[in-house]
């Protein structure tokens, strides 16, 4: 459990892909069955972007499996969803995009005052060889703790 709310998704694999510059907070406009399902964890993230276009912020791709209990109500899995953010926020992520060549994807979704966030990232494209390198960083962490481990048995 973080320090802001409850964790419901992390999405790995965009700091796989990508370095992550800057995180914004943002709620979400949900329909009743996106939030059952979001609350079971039921989303999933892997393809999910965000675009800015005329001053409203969206996510794409996102898929909320329908509600197992829901009827002829139950929504599109991979509708497009608005992002609530202020307007400064809104114009700065804009200028991040297409100034400066920044993509924008969701890292996390958790819970905060009873209300589902999304944290949106700012991020650059990792190279090839940026990956090689985190995932060597990785393993050497990993071999170092088991190490220790055993030096303390």
């Amino acid at each position: 459990m973080s320090v802001e709310g409850k964790d419901i998704v992390n999405n790995r694999h965009a700091f796989h892909e990508y370095h992550i510059l800057d995180r914004y907070e943002a709620g979400v406009a949900l329909k009743g069955t996106e939030v059952k399902s979001v609350m079971d964890g039921r989303i999933q993230l892997k393809d999910s972007y965000v675009s800015v276009s005329e001053g409203e912020v969206w996510v794409l791709n996102a898929h909320i499996s329908p509600y197992s209990h829901g009827n002829r109500e139950n929504h599109d899995p991979l509708r497009t969803r608005k992002l609530l953010l202020h307007k400064r926020e809104i114009n700065k992520l804009e200028r991040e995009t297409t100034v400066k060549g920044m993509t924008l994807v969701v890292t996390r979704i958790y819970w905060k005052n009873r209300r589902i966030k999304f944290e949106i990232g700012v991020a650059r494209g990792k190279k090839l060889y940026d990956k090689r390198e985190t995932a060597m960083k990785r393993t050497i962490e990993k071999e170092t703790r088991q190490q220790l481990k055993e030096k303390l048995r």
